[in-house]
């Protein structure tokens, strides 16, 4: 019987952010109230958005579709690691352990792809506002959204294809919170080639061409903005940017981080840290960012919180 097919482990040991009791207790509580703000943050941006007919708008669709991905995407990760706190054994099985990675990369690339799709939809806006309603239709916006899904589920197919023809029949502890690629690949006693050269592709593709896309977008979008004669008009067209690049710069900085290092252990240790804040922090942040620094939000909040109370 070939080798390939199966896997002599059975279960994985997350040895999880920190092996110190005294801080487990701490952490727990930690993560447990990040983890309220973000369900609370995301499931209330997509619940807003559509009970208010005026932000039934293509940039407030990508928003929506944002918050359900950073929703679910904290829900992957952030429940197991609750449990593993105040757990003795930090155990998770073998196809826990594939499912949780597998969806996990469905949703931390359709995060870039998004915030590519988010960019670009800024362009038009700003730099076609004339053909915006024509270029950003709902059949066009709805093909973007298909699309980025579709990208994601192709992509952690891919991966997870690949890492269940690894063999791991050494150790099993995973010097992680969750079942995260470069980690697994360091347990394994089979050929892990394929599996790095998979994740060279498709990381390159899933940040460069995304990142690419958001580069030139601004760059057209600042040389517009720049060309605008009015300091009003200038701040207008700017603020409806800012949420976003703050969102692009705090998301692709940590992922960079984590996954551009030398895979040492010392290193390992930094990218757990660093993926806290792209696997926990960020979905948390999100619906804070879009909606303290969107006035449409605030105004459509308030309009829902007086029909509620009245």
């Amino acid at each position: 019987m070939a080798t390939a097919n199966y896997s002599l482990v059975t279960e994985f040991i997350l040895i999880g952010l920190t092996e110190q009791p005294e801080l487990q207790l701490p952490l727990f509580f930690l993560f447990l109230g990040i983890y309220v703000v973000t369900v609370v943050g995301n499931l209330g941006m997509i619940i807003l958005i559509k009970l208010s007919s005026h932000l039934h708008t293509p940039m407030y669709y990508f928003l929506c579709s944002l918050s359900f991905i950073d929703l679910c995407q904290s829900t992957i990760i952030t429940p197991k690691m609750l449990v593993n706190f105040v757990s003795e054994k930090n155990i998770i099985s073998y196809p826990e352990c594939m499912t949780q990675f597998y969806f996990f990369v469905i949703f931390v690339i359709s995060e870039c792809q998004m915030l590519a799709v988010m960019a670009y939809d800024r362009y038009v806006a700003i730099c076609h506002p004339l053909l915006y309603s024509l270029t950003m239709s709902y059949q066009v916006c709805s093909w973007l959204v298909s699309e980025v899904y579709a990208l994601g589920l192709m992509g952690a197919t891919i991966h997870t294809g690949c890492l269940l023809r690894v063999l791991f029949c050494k150790e099993n502890a995973i010097n992680h919170y969750f079942c995260d690629l470069f980690p697994l690949l360091k347990l394994s006693c089979s050929s892990t080639y394929i599996n790095e050269v998979v994740n060279k592709i498709f990381s390159s593709f899933n940040v460069l061409c995304p990142t690419l896309i958001i580069v030139f977008s601004y760059v057209f979008i600042i040389t517009s903005i720049l060309k605008i004669q009015s300091t009003g008009g200038r701040s207008k067209a700017f603020s409806t940017c800012s949420s976003h690049i703050v969102a692009v710069g705090v998301f692709f900085g940590s992922g960079v981080f984590m996954y551009l290092q030398p895979s040492s252990s010392s290193s390992m240790d930094q990218g757990k840290v660093s993926s806290v804040f792209y696997t926990i922090i960020v979905p948390m942040l999100n619906p804070l960012i879009y909606s303290l620094r969107n006035k449409d939000v605030k105004i459509a909040l308030n309009k829902v919180i007086e029909r509620t109370f009245q």
